[in-house]
């Protein structure tokens, strides 16, 4: 008897296996360097599957359920929290000559190899739900809340990389976010640094999801009509 795997079940083996391998080359890094100054992009990586789950656990609540329900709000909501991991690990280029290395053309590699995996499971995972409003909304409707979000990515990286706030600290310390979230709108002259990151890093992931989007929706009209 044949054994089957379905094609989403393989997309995750590959995504596994994909993850493993920027595992193995931080390991063969750290042990050329005697030194694990990047073990954080191990941690990085984590969380970037963390809304993938969330993900996955949302479409399954709601096959049965609306999105109004508690259970899918509380999901949507710690996705949203989450999903900005995903797409910050592209700002841990910064890191790559923090410190000397052996060799740091091998760095940037293994720091591709992060960052890579991690956007793509953002894509993914933003994909999944940008299927779930398509079910429910117009295409117009799904399309502007998709580029909201990735809004919201953006400017939740600056967030992270210029004021270090993290993902618990909307729970830990959430009146200091939320004065950081509204203090560049209220002023927004003094803090021209937060539109530059913001605007340039909604630039690069709309028109990479755009591009990602399409890839996708093709090789699902191809299978279709396999």
């Amino acid at each position: 008897m044949r054994f089957y795997i379905s094609v989403r079940a393989r997309l995750g083996l590959a995504l596994a296996f994909s993850s493993l391998a920027s595992v193995g080359l931080f390991v063969v890094g750290a042990i050329s360097n005697h030194s694990g100054t990047f073990a954080y992009l191990n941690w990085n990586l984590f969380l970037a599957w963390v809304p993938l789950v969330f993900t996955l656990w949302l479409e399954k609540v709601l096959r049965d359920n609306l999105w109004s329900s508690w259970r899918a709000l509380i999901l949507t909501i710690l996705w949203l929290g989450f999903l900005p991991n995903t797409f910050y690990m592209i700002s841990d280029f910064i890191h790559v000559q923090d410190v000397q290395r052996v060799d740091l053309l091998y760095d940037v590699v293994m720091f591709s190899s992060f960052i890579f995996n991690g956007v793509i499971l953002g894509f993914v995972s933003l994909f999944l739900v940008h299927k779930e409003l398509l079910k429910r909304l117009s295409k117009r409707v799904g399309t502007l809340l998709v580029a909201l979000i990735l809004l919201a990515c953006s400017f939740a990286i600056y967030l992270g990389r210029d004021l270090r706030w993290n993902t618990w600290d909307v729970l830990i310390n959430p009146a200091s976010v939320l004065f950081d979230v509204s203090d560049p709108v209220i002023n927004p002259r003094a803090h021209p640094q937060t539109f530059s990151t913001t605007l340039s890093f909604f630039v690069l992931l709309g028109s990479l999801y755009i591009v990602a989007w399409h890839i996708a929706r093709n090789l699902r009209h191809q299978q279709n009509n396999a």
